[in-house]
């Protein structure tokens, strides 16, 4: 089911298994958590410069599979 991401990736030796950012140890669910509380995107790439616009963006596309 992941080979349809581009940026979204899980490994069990990466952050236990659970989905973060390719190449990064960013969860994903964190990114999401940061959304839903009502930071922008901007904001989040602020504070995670690691990551660009589109991966975000794919973790809305994750949302559902939560």
């Amino acid at each position: 089911m992941l080979g349809k991401f581009k940026w979204i990736t899980m490994d069990p030796k990466i952050c236990h298994g659970k989905l973060v950012f390719k190449g990064t140890r960013i969860l994903v669910s964190d990114v999401l958590e940061m959304l839903g509380s009502g930071m922008s995107i901007d904001e989040i790439l602020e504070e995670y410069p690691q990551l660009n616009r589109e991966a975000i963006l794919e973790a809305y596309a994750w949302l559902p599979n939560f």
